[in-house]
């Protein structure tokens, strides 16, 4: 699924990309991770609004969100059926932003997995728009906060080779329709479907992405077969450490 991505473009760009009104600043993200705040647009009386959220969503009838789950994404095929998510898929709808996001592929079990991290981006570099729900949590203090969650689906058959799973994404001649809370539910189901297979290139990455502390361009530098120890060192360091390092992979 989908538990990191980028925001490199200019705020010029995305505010082109997405025609809202707000003339937001912000610095470049290349490893945006849960719980951070991310930029969002979703309509607000009637036109489009680019606010920030946190990613991370928590239904409104939660007391507690440090009893509840950290929910990143949610399927499309069940999120119509659940109570944590079915209002928002009904009435709040958005889109998250973005140039680029990453998976992992496993390879391997036990001490022996290994984990490839993947950068999926446009050929062109241009932002795309990943399909995402959104609910504001009531803390008992009376403070507020606002949540947010990207809708997954299965993946197309280029994404497929590296996990079963992808984000959807919306369409720019689309936006409209996702972001209406009035539009039909046949012609919002109709949008979670897999992205075109050449939709987005697949480059694979260097060791550097795997730390939410690292986030600048070198994140996205390709893998350099050349630095890649032999099979027989990359079992040492493993059992150094005492496993497969990708943890990024298995918490998403």
């Amino acid at each position: 699924m989908c538990g990191r991505y980028a925001v490199t473009l200019p705020p010029e760009a995305m505010r082109a990309a997405f025609a809202y009104r707000e003339q937001p600043n912000f610095p470049p993200r290349y490893n945006i991770a849960p719980t951070q705040p991310v930029p969002v647009v979703r309509r607000d009386e009637g036109r489009r609004q680019f606010i920030l959220m946190r990613w991370g969503f928590i239904p409104g009838w939660v007391k507690d969100p440090k009893t509840f789950p950290l929910v990143v994404n949610v399927r499309s095929e069940s999120a119509g059926e659940k109570p944590s998510f079915r209002a928002a898929l009904s009435r709040r709808r958005c889109l998250m932003p973005a140039d680029g996001f990453y998976e992992w592929h496993r390879l391997g079990e036990g001490r022996q997995q290994e984990n490839r991290p993947y950068l999926f981006r446009r050929p062109d570099r241009g932002f795309f728009a990943l399909a995402a729900l959104w609910e504001t949590w009531h803390s008992p203090d009376g403070s507020e906060i606002d949540t947010v969650a990207i809708v997954t689906g299965p993946a197309n058959g280029q994404m497929a080779a590296i996990h079963h799973r992808s984000p959807v994404i919306v369409p720019p001649e689309h936006f409209d329709a996702w972001l209406d809370p009035s539009a039909e539910p046949a012609k919002v189901q109709a949008l979670l479907r897999p992205p075109p297979d050449d939709l987005l290139e697949m480059v694979r990455l260097g060791p550097a992405v795997n730390k939410v502390a690292n986030d600048g361009p070198q994140v996205q530098e390709p893998f350099d077969p050349a630095s890649e120890p032999a099979p027989a060192a990359r079992a040492v360091m493993r059992s150094r450490r005492g496993g497969a390092d990708g943890a990024q992979g298995s918490l998403f």
